[in-house]
């Protein structure tokens, strides 16, 4: 830390608001969950009555994206406002850059006068000395592996309760006149990648204990074999692949883990729905803006596959929620179609704080859009990338309102697709692999290749330090 504290000073906020203008931030990041898997997003199954709220009171992005689809990297471009391929060192890909660090918008809200906080999931690379007992107030790393905790008394604690519990003694021990951002990392819903016995996978808390016993979870929507059969043959031996057969590739195991699954998302809600309680206990609720999102989407078993890294809707659509009781009640409830990005985010924490984005932030305030204020030059497109797991799912493209480009750079040759999300939404088709498309086809390389230019340096070749000695499939 000592070797980027005079960057920190260097690159110290100026033209603060005054505290009492300032709203308080409470942010909560979900692990592996895609767009759909909300009640409020329309998802038949899963009850999550707390986040439903918060949509109904406020606003539902429902084309919320991540720019790289991988827990590491996601959060880092959420804290760092960059693209992966900005802020990573090159030759040490998803290593964060110590330049990067220095922007994150923890250490640029508590330069403003905000007492910070995080507890759970952490999972930054950066260089020495950037853990959260360096970049917040109050922290505390709270993990998986276990889920269930075991406590003094005897009980266990799942890791979304002792969050929770670690939330709600931050704001009893909040002094009202000082505005906070508290960030709350859940590791739900994360598989546990170290037991793949069905009931074991994923581990929820007690308190959902048996929900969704009785339901008989439809299979993927997008099951039939041939979809998976379709795919090249570098994506049907992938992680994607391989951990399909973690958890899916029976019905019995299907049926088991999808519930256990769900549990794990109704649990998480139901400890958001403690710490909203202890907001308005505390008489903190009505300036306290709540901001619901995750790090990447998840496949569920659609095409054959599992996880998350590649370049699918399935992959890349997350949920996002923003409670702002401060917008007038004629602007909630509403669901915009714009795109956001979780780059988005730190520039739309320091827009509410009234501090100044750094110019190394590459994404934009989300905050005009939750007023309900106009934007007709908003985003139509954003480059996409996945810098890590070498050969098979390293690849970079642009996403746009109607056509989706990827190219997966270390195959040889690299291996494109192209998909137009107006005639085929469900990315069925390969536009790519037909020469009658081959105009359109060098249209979308060509212009993959300039945006890519305005975010770093090209992807490293096959057998370079990128993503060496990282732990597989975060």
């Amino acid at each position: 830390m000592k070797r980027i504290l005079p960057l920190l000073i260097a690159l110290a906020c100026a033209g603060i608001a005054s505290a009492a203008d300032r709203p308080n931030i409470l942010f909560l990041l979900a692990d592996d969950q895609r767009n759909d898997t909300l009640g409020c997003a329309g998802h038949p199954i899963i009850k999550t009555p707390n986040i439903d709220r918060l949509a109904a009171e406020g606003t539902r992005f429902e084309n919320m994206f991540v720019t790289t689809s991988v827990c590491w990297v996601s959060r880092a471009v959420m804290l760092t406002g960059q693209w992966a391929r900005s802020h990573s060192v090159p030759e040490r890909m998803p290593e964060v850059r110590p330049e990067a660090v220095a922007g994150v918008y923890p250490l640029r809200l508590r330069e403003a006068g905000y007492r910070t906080g995080f507890f759970g999931k952490w999972h930054f690379h950066g260089p020495p000395g950037t853990q959260p007992k360096n970049l917040y107030d109050v922290a505390e790393v709270i993990t998986r592996n276990p889920y269930l905790k075991p406590q003094p008394d005897g009980t266990t604690r799942h890791e979304a309760q002792l969050i929770a519990d670690r939330a709600i003694t931050f704001l009893a021990e909040q002094d009202k006149s000082k505005p906070f951002c508290l960030n709350l990392w859940f590791n739900t819903a994360h598989a546990e990648d170290n037991d793949h016995r069905p009931g074991h996978h994923y581990q929820w808390p007690a308190t959902v204990d048996g929900m969704y016993e009785d339901v008989a979870i439809p299979p993927p929507r997008l099951s039939d074999p041939a979809i998976y059969e379709s795919q090249p043959e570098f994506l049907k031996q992938s992680i994607n692949r391989q951990r399909y057969f973690w958890g899916y590739d029976t019905p019995e195991k299907f049926q088991t883990n999808m519930r256990a699954y769900f549990r794990m998302i109704t649990g998480l809600d139901g400890e958001i729905g403690r710490v909203l309680a202890a907001l308005k206990e505390r008489g903190l609720a009505e300036n306290t803006i709540v901001v619901y999102a995750a790090d990447n989407g998840y496949y569920m078993g659609d095409r054959g596959f599992q996880g998350k890294w590649s370049h699918y809707e399935q992959s890349l659509r997350v949920p996002l929620i923003i409670y702002d009781p401060r917008v007038a009640k004629g602007q909630r409830g509403r669901v915009l179609p714009q795109m956001a990005l979780n780059v988005d985010l730190p520039a739309t924490f320091l827009d509410w704080a009234g501090v100044p984005k750094p110019d190394t932030y590459r994404g934009r305030s989300l905050a005009p859009l939750v007023r309900g204020e106009a934007a007709p030059d908003w985003r139509r497109e954003f480059f996409c990338e996945h810098l890590d797991l070498s050969p098979t799912l390293v690849w970079e493209g642009v996403r746009g309102e109607r056509y989706v480009y990827a190219r997966y750079v270390h195959q040889e040759p690299a291996f494109e697709f192209l998909h137009d999300l107006q005639a085929d939404p469900d990315q069925l088709k390969n536009l790519a692999t037909d020469p009658s498309n081959a105009g359109l086809l060098a249209t979308w390389r060509q212009h993959c290749d300039e945006v890519r230019a305005s975010y770093g340096p090209p992807i490293p070749p096959p057998g370079s330090n990128a993503g060496k000695g990282r732990k597989r499939g975060e």
